[in-house]
C-alpha cells in the first residue's frame, strides 16, 4: 500500500491508502475527493489537474506531450501540474501530496 496526500480546494488534507498501480484519480473517486475524470481516464479533458507539491514532482515519470497538451487547456496550471489519470501509484510515491486547484475545465460538456 502508498500513502497518498490531497489537499483539497478548502485547505483541508485527506490521507488514504492505496494499492500499488492504481491512478490517482481512482484513488480520489473511491475515497470521495472532488476530481471529476469527466473522460474517465482516458486523457480527453483535464478535470483530473491536480498540482504535485514540488518535492514529488521530480519522483514522477515525464509528462507526455498528450498530457502536457490536455494541461494547456486548463485553468490554474502551474510547473508541478499533471493529470491524476496518468500518475500511477508505486512504492517510491510513498507519501505523494497533491493539491486540487481551485476550479477545473470540463471542455467534454
Amino acid at each position: 500500500m502508498v500513502k497518498v496526500v490531497f489537499i483539497t480546494r478548502d485547505g483541508n488534507r485527506h490521507e488514504f491508502e492505496a494499492a500499488e498501480q492504481s491512478s490517482l484519480l481512482k484513488v480520489a473517486q473511491a475515497n470521495g475527493i472532488d476530481m471529476e475524470g469527466a473522460c474517465e481516464g482516458s486523457m480527453a479533458c483535464s478535470t483530473c489537474h491536480v498540482i504535485v507539491e514540488p518535492e514529488w514532482y521530480a519522483k514522477l515519470p515525464k509528462a507526455t506531450t498528450s498530457e502536457e497538451d490536455m494541461l494547456d487547456l486548463t485553468y490554474g496550471v502551474a510547473r508541478t501540474s499533471r493529470l491524476g489519470c496518468q500518475i500511477t501509484l508505486t512504492r517510491e510515491l510513498d507519501g505523494l501530496t497533491v493539491r486540487l486547484p481551485s476550479t477545473t475545465r470540463n471542455m467534454m460538456g
